[in-house]
C-alpha cells in the first residue's frame, strides 16, 4: 500500500508543475516570440544523498519532474508593415540592454525612439552584431535577409542575431526574454534569416495549449483521488487494525 502512496504523491507532484507549465504557455499564446516550456522527468527527488534514507529510496522509484525545457521551435510569423517589425527564422535571439543587463528575445516589435535608437516596446536598446546601440537616421528604412540596416539606401548597422550552443539552459525571465548562463558566450548566428516588417508569434499552438491544460488538469484529479483512497485506507489501518494488535 505504501508503493502506491507514493506513486500517487509522485504523480500529483508531477502533474501540478506540468499544469503550471501548461497555464503558462497557454497564457502567452499571444505573446511575441513567447518560447513554450516543455516539462521533463527525473528520478531522483532528493540530491545525490536521497539513497541514504528509507524515504529517499521509496520516493525514487517513481519519475518526478526535473524542471521545463524551452521548445526552440519556429514560431509563425505575422506580417505588420511596420518597417521596424523584425523576425527572426531560423534558430537565434535578438539582445537588447535591460537595466538588468543583456538579455536575449524573439520579440522583434521594435520602434526609433526619440533619440533616433532602435528599441523595443518597453525601450529597451537593441544591440548590433557588435553589442552596440543602433542608431537610425530619418529616412526610409530597409533591413536585409542578413540583418544589415539601410536608410535611404546607405547602410548604417547591422542587428545581432545570437546563438548559444546546443543544449545551453536558457531561463525565461518574464514572457519573452531570456537569460544564458553566466559561462555560455553568445556566438552571432550563420543561418537565421531577418524578415522586415514581421514578427514572430508565441510557438504555443492554442487549441494544442488548451488540449494540454484539460489533459494535466484531469490528471491532477486522478492523482487527488488516489491520496484520498490511500488516505482512508491508512485511516481504516490505524483506527481499526492496528488497534487489534
Amino acid at each position: 500500500m505504501d508503493s502506491g502512496y507514493y506513486a500517487a504523491m509522485t504523480g500529483l507532484v508531477a502533474r501540478t508543475q506540468a499544469l503550471d507549465t501548461a497555464a503558462a504557455n497557454l497564457a502567452n499564446a499571444q505573446t511575441p516570440g513567447y518560447r513554450a516550456e516543455r516539462e521533463y522527468f527525473r528520478s531522483v527527488l532528493l540530491g545525490p544523498d536521497a539513497f541514504n534514507s528509507q524515504l529517499g529510496r521509496t520516493v525514487n522509484n517513481f519519475g518526478l519532474l526535473g524542471g521545463d525545457q524551452l521548445n526552440l521551435a519556429q514560431g509563425q510569423l505575422q506580417q505588420t508593415g511596420n518597417p521596424l517589425d523584425l523576425a527572426i527564422e531560423g534558430q537565434g535571439f535578438f539582445a537588447v540592454e535591460t537595466p538588468n543587463g543583456i538579455r536575449y528575445t524573439r520579440d522583434g516589435s521594435f520602434h526609433r525612439t526619440q533619440k533616433g535608437q532602435l528599441a523595443t516596446a518597453a525601450g529597451e536598446l537593441v544591440l548590433s552584431f557588435g553589442g552596440q546601440a543602433i542608431a537610425i537616421p530619418p529616412g526610409d528604412v530597409s533591413v536585409g535577409a542578413r540583418g544589415v540596416i539601410s536608410v535611404a539606401g546607405g547602410a548604417v548597422a547591422t542587428i545581432g542575431v545570437f546563438t548559444f550552443p546546443a543544449g545551453t539552459p536558457l531561463t525565461p525571465e518574464g514572457a519573452n526574454r531570456y537569460v544564458p548562463p553566466e559561462s555560455t558566450t553568445a556566438t552571432l548566428s550563420k543561418d537565421a534569416a531577418v524578415h522586415q516588417g514581421a514578427i514572430e508569434g508565441a510557438n504555443q499552438d492554442v487549441i494544442q495549449g488548451t488540449l494540454d491544460l484539460i489533459v494535466m488538469q484531469r490528471q491532477a484529479e486522478m492523482m487527488q483521488k488516489a491520496l484520498t483512497v490511500f488516505h482512508t485506507e491508512f485511516n481504516k489501518t490505524a483506527t481499526e487494525d492496528l488497534p487489534r494488535v
